[in-house]
Parts: structure tokens; sequence; C-alpha cells
């Protein structure tokens, strides 16, 4: 089923814990000019549905219809999480066939220990760590059936901000009402 507008933008930023999703989805925000809709898959899925991470888990189908309600809204749409390939990829393809504006999928890669000293900066780095960042890694886990924009533990976040929007610059610009004529 068709979604959103010519106009609308869905961003998919993807990555290991401690990467840099987060920061890179809160940023997009500011910077962008539009309204932005950020669906962090962490928040959909432990502290909304409370479901594990696997196959046919409710976060899957939960994020496809929360995107598709905001970019019908005409907000921009930010999805960012680990995104497992096996378990996200189809439902991700899907969706970016399915928008008429641009989809644009980004991905962090870095090595382990990269992720790890990030994680350590963050606020809530207590809640869990070294231990539990290993069983959640991946190394290389494309997505099938779209193109992804590596960015890599060189890429600061203001340089991804920056390619991020410039990528979305190339859409139609809304139609703006009319002023009815004056007489």
């Amino acid at each position: 089923m068709r979604t959103g507008s010519e106009t609308t933008c869905l961003i998919v930023i993807r990555g290991n814990s401690g990467s840099g999703k987060s920061s890179l989805a809160a940023a997009l925000r500011i910077a962008n000019d539009r309204p932005t809709a950020i669906l962090g898959q962490d928040v959909l899925r432990r502290q909304i549905l409370h479901v594990a991470e696997r196959q046919g888990n409710a976060a899957i189908g939960y994020l496809d219809l929360s995107a598709r309600y905001a970019l019908d809204l005409g907000m921009d749409v930010v999805i960012e999480g680990i995104l497992y390939a096996d378990i996200y990829g189809d439902m991700l393809a899907q969706l970016a066939a399915d928008h008429r504006g641009p989809s644009l999928f980004y991905r962090y890669e870095m090595g382990f220990e990269e992720t790890l000293r990030r994680h350590n900066t963050k606020l809530c780095s207590h809640e869990f760590g070294e231990p539990e960042m290993r069983s959640w890694w991946r190394g290389r886990d494309p997505l099938p059936h779209v193109a992804e924009t590596a960015l890599g533990e060189d890429v600061e976040l203001g340089e991804a901000v920056a390619r991020v929007l410039a990528d979305t610059r190339s859409r139609p610009t809304p139609e703006l009402p009319q002023a009815p004529p004056s007489h």
C-alpha cells in the first residue's frame, strides 16, 4: 500500500548498539526544517511492547504502521535501531518500496571496541555493558533489496548530519498554500 508523498522522506539509521544512531536521529530532527518523527526500535520493542528480539516479533509491524502513519501525515520519518537484517529487512524494503518520496538508508559500520567506547560516554551507560553489547553484536549485516550508505567510525556526528541532509535535498519542495488573489 502506497504511503507518504513525494515530499516526505524516510530515513533509516542502523548499526550496532552504541554506534551513534540515536544521536544522529535527534540531530537530524533539530536540523531538519520539516516536522520529523523519530521511531526508535528500542523504545517501541523494549519499552512499549516489551517483546523479545526474534523473527515475527510485534515491533516489526508496529514500526511499519507507525512509519506509515507519520508519513501519511506529511512528516519525515527517521527509524533508528540495530534493526537486524534477518528480522527487519523485509519490512524495511517493503516500506521503502511503498513510500512515494525518497527512502534513505544509513548503517554505522565500526569495530566493537569503538561502539563500546562510544557507549561508555553516554549517560545511560550504566544500564548495560560490554557483555550485553557483545551478545547483540553483529559485524556486517547488510539489508537485502536496499542500498545503504556506510558511516564509518571516522564520521563525526556533524558530518553525518550534513551528509544525510544533503541527500534529502534532492526531493521536491512541498507546495505551499497559495494566497487568494487580491482584488
